[in-house]
């Protein structure tokens, strides 16, 4: 690293992508929890999924104008202390409205603000820093993710396992100390500028008029897609390959999916100074079609496990990767740049499952019939980089 006083920011920024993971993937841990504690239909349930991203859309949305205007320190301890309140409240609210959905939904709104500022703000935070990678520094930062995410399923289920799943509500306050703790690391860091000195950002006309920009909003909605088509259907290839229950599948599918998907950032973030990120990113998308060929077509199960491993792997440069190429590319987007894109990837990842879904149950509930019509998304994401890499000759 070429400046030490930054390594206390990069830290900051790794925690801040565990808060995301810890906001995206508590929750869904304690449905059947909800559903039987107070009485909701799954349905209800399962439409905090939903409302979580949703909120995060908007957020993204938001920032465009909202993060220069306030700027990134603000927008970084908003951020940490929507997360806290939001999984704090999850032990109090459901107990303070006559209908607990209110109570749940509330708390899931106010930790999905947070999420959404964490998806805008962290990246080009990271990317501000004067690291000597910028390409390995950002793969690295989203393997944070990754690990987040095994961490908050293996740490749940090792708690409710020893003290009982009664005692979620304790679990949900242990929780909301790591976005606090990290709120007040955010507080004194020091953070580098986004742009050098005498330099504005692109207007969103700016943006709108360049062909890089349209290729970058094309690879991040890829990116989204590809990932999710998958990940979402993980425990059931875990269940099928495996010949386990629901709960085993419900670990075993995203927890793999997830480990293979941070392993490979990770391992761009130790070699990227040696691999050309293009490539790198075209070799993955032809990986990521070979999955979903070898998920659709296989008629052994334990292939369609392999094969949902394999997706995890080969997804992971995806995001990272397209945020290095856009701000290498596209040196002043800046804020409305990066807020843009994070709204393109979470627009792919809810319309890559929702994609596969109907495409499924337009054949018969086939669930392989709608994966092998997702190949549209890896097909895509190599043209899109194709195009990319010309656009620069």
């Amino acid at each position: 690293m070429e400046d030490k006083k930054y390594q206390k920011t990069v830290y900051s920024c790794f925690v801040g992508y565990i808060v995301q993971a810890i906001v995206n993937n508590f929750v869904p841990l304690l449905f059947l929890t909800f559903h039987h504690t107070y009485g909701i239909p799954l349905s209800q349930i399962t439409f905090l999924v939903t409302i979580n991203f949703a909120v995060q859309l908007l957020v993204d949305l938001i920032s465009v104008k909202m993060v220069d205007r306030i700027g990134y320190r603000a927008s970084l301890i908003l951020a940490h202390a929507f997360s806290a309140v939001g999984l704090a409240s999850l032990a109090f609210l459901p107990g303070c409205f006559s209908n607990s959905y209110i109570g749940i939904l509330s708390a899931v709104i106010l930790y999905a603000i947070g999420g959404g500022l964490l998806e805008v703000v962290v990246s080009p935070v990271m990317e501000s820093c004067p690291t000597p990678n910028k390409e390995k520094a950002m793969s690295l930062l989203h393997s944070f993710y990754c690990w987040g995410h095994v961490g908050v399923v293996l740490l749940s289920t090792l708690f409710f396992a020893v003290f009982g799943i009664q005692n979620w509500r304790i679990l949900a306050l242990i929780w909301a100390i790591v976005p606090l703790a990290n709120l007040i690391v955010v507080c004194t860091v020091p953070l580098a500028p986004l742009l050098p000195e005498d330099t504005t950002g692109m207007s969103l006309h700016e943006l709108f008029m360049s062909k890089a920009f349209w290729i970058f909003i094309l690879l991040m909605i890829c990116a989204g897609a590809c990932e999710q088509a998958v990940s979402q259907w993980a425990s059931t290839f875990a269940e099928q390959g495996l010949h386990v229950s629901k709960t085993v599948g419900d670990l075993a599918g995203p927890m793999m999916f997830a480990i293979l998907m941070g392993l490979s950032r990770m391992i761009y973030g130790k070699l990227g100074d040696k691999l050309p990120l293009r490539k790198c990113m075209f070799l993955s998308g032809a990986l990521c079609l070979f999955s979903y060929l070898l998920i659709s077509l296989s008629h052994a199960p334990i292939l369609g496990l392999i094969g949902c491993g394999i997706c995890g792997f080969s997804v992971g440069l995806f995001w990272p990767g397209s945020f290095s190429l856009a701000s290498a590319t596209l040196p002043r987007g800046g804020t409305a740049m990066f807020a843009l894109l994070a709204l393109a990837g979470d627009v792919g990842c809810s319309g890559g499952p929702t994609y596969v879904g109907l495409f499924a149950s337009a054949f018969g509930d086939n669930l392989k019939m709608g994966i092998l019509l997702a190949v549209i998304f890896p097909i895509l994401l190599m043209i899109g980089v194709l195009a990319q890499g010309k656009s620069e000759r």
